[in-house]
């Protein structure tokens, strides 16, 4: 949510969606997102479909051109750039040329396959059944969630009267992906993990699936660059996989706009993998760990696993790391050794003195944010790579926000010719520069 605040879309998506503050996946155990800094301390329910539909309708504004129905063969890349071969909607066959290329093309990636890079990983979980369905008897929370020695049941509602279900029954684990899937499957799985299958009915979608949990070497080969599902896959438990690949795009996006517009040298794209390999690593740790939590068939670690959490629930040592991971508030990125206890973390939703009135406001610009006060004067050589803005109150040090929200440095009081160093160092050389 704070990544589309910076582009101007979260208030449109909030507007379609229901916030949830807490969820409760084992127990007494909460992970309550209310106490997050943030604009947004919940978790918000809304269709993928209007995530996409507004992501769509920005990129087309800001000029990018959609072809559906074509589908990339092969790429091929060089010193200059990179070519992709792509079978068009109408039968045609082209080849796209660019400096550069990002694989978002999924877990089956063909630019993935194309650069021989190697996906390790295993099957986290399989013959999982999905179904959206109407309820009769609404859950008893948004969230409802339930596991046994039988499987499991998850229920999530849309916000328009249709519920997602996704359930697991152990006994049908080993069936593949196109085994037809009945609603009364659904249903039976259901009353053996809740006790009520809450009247399911019409479905509109049925199917099953398989999920693997793998992660590619390197984000970066030469001029390409892989994202999302396409460099790493993991369970759904923890719903953190749309995020991790938005963060992704966040990440890389405004490292390719400024090494394509000559202001950072191409060194800068290594950061990326630096950056964001770690954090699809610690991803697939916390999913692996939550769904190996819940399809435990063993009575004992079940009971140890309820006790644990009751534990855990009375000495509040878990709920607030699970809620800063799972929601990504809690990401931070190397800094360099010596620097400011600021530098790589997120940078809050800073109130600033005059317009715009919030620092997410102020980065909808697509461009740095240097927040400080009588700061503007030493920043005008840099006119169009960094916006400045003062403080509203109760701010002392000095920031340079990425694009991204994360601070790339940050110091107490410092003098015109330290900012104009550090300047410098992130955005370039400029003519004029003194």
């Amino acid at each position: 949510m704070e990544e589309l605040d910076a582009r101007g879309l979260a208030d449109e998506l909030l507007a379609l969606g229901s916030p949830v503050r807490a969820l409760r996946p084992f127990g007494r155990i909460s992970i309550d997102f209310s106490g997050l800094r943030t604009r947004f301390p919940f978790l918000l329910i809304v269709p993928q479909w209007q995530v996409e539909r507004l992501l769509l309708r920005r990129a087309e504004e800001a000029g990018a051109t959609i072809v559906r129905g074509a589908r990339v063969t092969g790429i091929r890349q060089g010193t200059g750039g990179v070519d992709a071969e792509a079978n068009l909607p109408d039968g045609a066959t082209a080849t796209l040329r660019a400096r550069y290329l990002v694989g978002t093309d999924g877990a089956s990636s063909t630019v993935r396959q194309s650069l021989g890079m190697p996906f390790p990983g295993k099957s986290a979980i399989r013959s999982v059944m999905l179904a959206d369905v109407l309820l009769e008897r609404a859950p008893d929370e948004a969230f409802n969630f339930a596991s046994n020695q039988h499987g499991f049941t998850f229920f999530a509602p849309f916000g328009d009267g249709w519920y997602r279900v996704i359930a697991w029954d152990r006994q049908q684990q080993q069936l593949p992906d196109d085994a037809p899937v009945t609603m009364e499957e659904v249903r039976d799985i259901t009353r053996r993990t809740i006790g009520d299958d809450l009247g399911m009915h019409d479905a509109r979608w049925v199917s099953r699936f398989h999920s693997d949990e793998r992660q590619v070497p390197r984000y970066r080969q030469g001029r390409v660059f892989l994202a999302g599902d396409a460099a790493h896959v993991h369970s759904p438990a923890g719903g953190m996989g749309m995020n991790t690949g938005m963060q992704d795009a966040a990440n890389l996006g405004w490292k390719l706009a400024a090494v394509v517009r000559g202001w950072a040298d191409d060194e800068l794209l290594d950061s990326y993998d630096t950056e964001r390999h770690p954090v699809a690593r610690r991803v697939l740790h916390v999913s692996h760990a939550l769904l190996t939590a819940v399809i435990t068939g063993s009575p004992a670690i079940r009971a140890l696993r309820a006790s644990l959490a009751a534990v855990a629930h009375q000495l509040r040592v878990i709920e607030p790391h699970a809620s800063r991971s799972i929601s990504g508030v809690g990401i931070t990125y190397p800094a360099p050794r010596g620097s400011h206890t600021l530098a790589g973390r997120r940078v809050p939703d800073l109130r600033l003195a005059g317009e715009p009135a919030r620092l997410y406001e102020a980065l909808r610009r697509g461009t740095f944010v240097l927040v400080g006060r009588d700061v503007a004067a030493v920043a005008t050589p840099w006119e169009g790579r960094v916006v400045t803005a003062s403080p509203a109150a109760g701010l002392r040090p000095t920031l340079l926000v990425r694009p991204d929200g994360y601070a790339a440095w940050a110091a107490e009081d410092p003098d015109p010719d330290e900012i104009r160093e550090t300047l410098t160092r992130w955005l370039g050389e400029v003519v004029g520069q003194g």
